[in-house]
């Protein structure tokens, strides 16, 4: 059913964080982004991920960026999907602060879903570099450590791709293309 403004009613424009199309997060994808009209229609026809059947995919990826400190990081049914992936050993593909979401996600025993995994993610030394670590709702990296998860950083910026079980994380921006060719041997297995 489409809106009286041609939408569709479940779909929304995707947020895009401006910080994020400035040096040094932008690659050659995001020219290459801009001069697609089809991705950007599809970034401009975003269905909400509540009303996405999770059930039907075979594994998520979740591209990182400040905003989801203050959204998806508490929301119910990003961690509750989360958690069923994670429990049908299905892939869970997360860069830069995307790892985020992982801080309240809880396994079936009750404990922290990261106690005793090997991770990465957006680190305090990069958030500082780019002067946000102060601005920030928590720091990924403290966070996470904080709940037992084994941090494993390289030097800032440089491509970091960390996998365990399900679980495919990627440190900054320069993670974002091998973690996403990780995720797809993945699926060719």
């Amino acid at each position: 059913m489409k809106s009286p403004r041609g939408r569709h009613r479940h779909c929304n424009e995707a947020p895009i964080d401006l910080l994020s199309m400035k040096a040094p997060f932008t690659s050659e994808y995001t020219a290459r982004f801009l001069a697609d009209p089809v991705a950007r229609f599809a970034a401009a026809h975003t269905r909400k991920l509540r009303n996405v059947n999770a059930e039907t995919f075979d594994a998520v990826f979740f591209p990182g960026g400040y905003g989801l400190l203050w959204d998806l990081a508490s929301d119910s049914f990003a961690i509750k999907l989360i958690r069923d992936f994670h429990a049908a050993n299905r892939p869970i593909a997360m860069v830069c602060h995307a790892p985020a979401i992982l801080r309240d996600v809880k396994a079936a025993n009750g404990e922290y879903l990261v106690k005793g995994v090997n991770l990465t993610g957006f680190k305090n030394d990069e958030d500082t570099e780019i002067e946000l670590l102060h601005h920030l709702l928590f720091s990924l990296e403290d966070e996470l450590k904080l709940r037992g998860a084994h941090y494993m950083s390289k030097a800032n910026w440089e491509a970091n791709v960390v996998i365990d079980g399900p679980l495919m994380t990627g440190q900054s921006p320069a993670s974002a293309a091998p973690l996403a060719e990780a995720l797809a041997d993945r699926l060719k297995a």
